[in-house]
């Protein structure tokens, strides 16, 4: 027994186990919610990177589809109320020509489509709103949350504006210019691409406000300096207005830069009296 003993405390020790470090553990992605607190491996975070991405794509894919369903819908309902459209936008007009087979067929569907585009337009924002609220801090929600809205509606003011008020004016002037052996005859496709580019630049110019409010609002400008550009803005205005009018008169131009400085002045108003800026 004295022998073996003797053997048993000469014999050297085994090596301990070699346990993993901690931080070198690497599990599966669905058993980290289970353990926080192990960090990451450079695999698993390209495995969730890479899922993270997929995830935005798919979300991106799914609102864009809504998108266009809710355009789809819109372009339906509009396709079956199309003599009530036809109606509504050949008042300052009155008749109106069609010179081949199809035309009347596919500017239907143009408008249709374009009407369809206006009735899904809050669908639209609601889910690019949706889209980037994720990503967003609790201040930034609630300001997008209010220009979303406020600039939707001053587009739609805009539309309304130019085609009730400036496009009636707008064709009456060009109707002036016909004599006893010259006299106007629109056609469908003309008329319906000349109402399109003449009423769309009223709703980019009506959003100018909400654009003023917001710059000042962030500190970038203020009634000083609104003031000081009054001259040039009408200037500017004209030089807008000549661009972007359908035709180059003087009376298009007007009618898109007289607006423009009178919402530019409200702006200024709006800036020093109401956030004294």
């Amino acid at each position: 027994m004295t022998a073996e003993k003797e053997s048993e405390e000469k014999r050297p020790a085994s090596a301990p186990e070699t346990v993993p470090a901690k931080d070198t553990i690497a599990l599966p992605p669905e058993e980290r919610e289970e353990a926080p607190d192990l960090p990451m491996s450079d695999e698993d975070e390209n495995v969730e990177g890479n899922m993270s991405l997929i995830r935005h794509l798919e979300e991106l894919r799914q609102r864009i589809i809504r998108s266009l369903i809710a355009v789809a819908i819109g372009s339906a309902i509009s396709y079956y109320y199309i003599e009530e459209i036809m109606g509504l936008i050949t008042l300052p007009t009155g008749k109106l020509y069609y010179l081949q087979p199809a035309e009347a067929f596919f500017t239907y569907l143009k408008i249709a489509f374009f009407a369809g585009f206006l009735l899904a337009l809050p669908v639209i924002f609601y889910e690019a709103w949706k889209f980037v609220l994720p990503a967003l801090t609790i201040k930034e929600r609630t300001v997008i949350g209010i220009l979303v809205p406020s600039s939707v509606l001053l587009f739609f003011t805009g539309l309304a504006f130019a085609f009730f008020l400036a496009l009636p004016a707008a064709i009456k002037f060009f109707v002036g210019f016909s004599t006893e052996n010259l006299q106007p005859m629109f056609t469908l496709h003309q008329y319906f691409d000349f109402v399109i580019s003449f009423i769309l630049p009223f709703g980019v110019v009506f959003e100018l406000p909400l654009i003023i409010i917001v710059f000042a609002k962030l500190g970038f400008i203020g009634s000083e300096f609104l003031r000081n550009k009054q001259r040039l803005v009408i200037f500017l205005a004209f030089v807008i207005g000549a661009v972007v009018s359908p035709t180059p008169d003087i009376f298009n131009q007007s009618m898109i830069a007289v607006p423009l400085i009178l919402l530019y002045e409200i702006s200024y108003l709006t800036v020093r009296f109401v956030m004294r800026k």
